[in-house]
């Protein structure tokens, strides 16, 4: 299969530009990703498209094409992603920017590892995939037609723009809420989205649907707009009657969607930082990213959320994955009031990416999270986690979690 990489310029700037702010913020990895001790374009990949792939070479596997969708459903169910996870992005952000349009959204579906991104009539299925120490690792398909023997291909030269600040210096998925313009030509801004972000300077350039969602958000509205102010986003149960959703799988951009998959970007990025950082092992550096890592895992900056509800199979399949302790609670349990879960620590400790943490950094992870879940830590920033809920998490993370740091045990 070809290759397709990015425009040389557009490479060029974007990687200019992060030489100057990584002189100027020391909070993101600045060595590159092919100092020796990181190796990413030359180690072999350990993801779950990796190892499907060799399931495909194997002839394990098989891709079915659909001509409307061409390997979408295929590779979804090969890699154990629920079509509920659909969510909607219309700023033409990404290389297939051409396509997509808030009348031809790019469909994102994922689960807590593994992304998938369809653009009707494009030509490319994108993926990415993370690998427990190398961060993400983006691929393509083609979409032209059925192949007699597809695969799934590595597409490095996407870290020319999934390798910026916003992504901690390390390779990255990033979720930007994206600004209006009075004009086509003008500049194309907006922010990158975590736990963190305001909820009204959210979803700009995003499709946005539920039973119930925040007053203000900047999603459902044009990114061409003539007046400086926006209008209040329409309430949306489904897109349906918004554009022509023949070839998508559903008919939401789930809020809780869109919230779990903007906690998780960021936890992802953070994880692959502090991975990189140990492995170079400058003690201020690596304890720097310790602590981003740790309250970002204990929702310490997660802005108040208001109350919100869905309206696809989402939540309830999110929640449905476990895994739960002897009284039935997870950290996968979503509340959806006040905060996005109901226990005050993050289910992406469950990833392959927490277990692949360098040891000496895991545990320093591991003493970070005991202080505060144990009350021992009574910093200000972690005054809005009750004790109560702090006391739950450490149980059901040791009833749920094998080879805990030594602290957490």
């Amino acid at each position: 299969m070809p290759r397709f990489p990015l425009p040389v310029l557009l490479a060029t700037l974007v990687l200019s530009g992060w030489t100057v702010l990584a002189a100027q913020r020391m909070d993101a990895f600045v060595e590159s990703r092919h100092h020796p001790a990181i190796a990413y374009g030359s180690t072999p990949p350990r993801t779950a498209v990796s190892a499907l792939n060799e399931k495909l070479a194997r002839g394990e596997a098989a891709l079915s094409f659909d001509p409307v969708t061409g390997y979408l459903p295929a590779v979804l169910a090969a890699l154990d992603i629920p079509r509920s996870s659909q969510v909607l992005v219309y700023s033409p952000t990404s290389f297939q920017a051409s396509h997509i349009r808030q009348h031809n959204p790019r469909a994102i579906y994922f689960n807590d590892t593994v992304a998938v991104g369809w653009v009707r009539g494009a030509e490319l299925l994108e993926i990415t995939a993370q690998d427990p120490a190398q961060g993400t690792i983006f691929y393509a398909i083609s979409q032209a037609g059925a192949a007699a023997a597809p695969m799934l291909s590595r597409q490095e030269s996407c870290v020319s723009c999934h390798l910026t600040y916003d992504t901690l210096g390390v390779p990255g998925p990033t979720l930007r809420t994206t600004y209006p313009r009075r004009r086509a030509d003008d500049f194309l801004n907006g922010r990158p989205v975590d736990h963190a972000r305001p909820m009204a300077d959210r979803w700009g350039g995003w499709w946005v649907t539920g039973a119930r969602v925040p007053a203000e958000h900047r999603g459902n509205l044009p990114l061409l707009q003539s007046a400086p102010m926006s209008p209040p986003p329409p309430a949306l149960a489904s897109v349906t009657g918004q554009f022509d959703t023949t070839g998508y799988l559903t008919d939401t951009s789930d809020i809780v969607a869109l919230l779990v998959l903007e906690h998780q970007t960021h936890a992802t990025n953070l994880m692959t930082r502090l991975n990189w950082e140990a492995r170079l092992g400058d003690p201020a550096r690596v304890t720097a990213a310790v602590e981003a890592l740790a309250d970002y895992l204990l929702f310490a900056d997660e802005v108040a959320l208001e109350p919100v509800a869905g309206t696809s199979a989402f939540a309830a399949e999110f929640q449905a994955r476990g895994p739960r302790d002897g009284r039935g609670r997870s950290l996968r349990d979503l509340r959806l009031d006040g905060r996005l879960t109901t226990y005050p620590l993050s289910y992406m400790i469950y990833t392959p990416m927490f277990d692949a943490l360098p040891a000496a950094a895991r545990e320093q992870v591991g003493e970070r999270l005991a202080a505060v879940l144990s009350g021992r830590d009574t910093a200000a920033k972690y005054g809005r986690l009750p004790q109560a809920d702090r006391q739950a998490a450490l149980e059901v993370l040791r009833a749920t979690k094998p080879n805990l740091p030594p602290a957490l045990r």
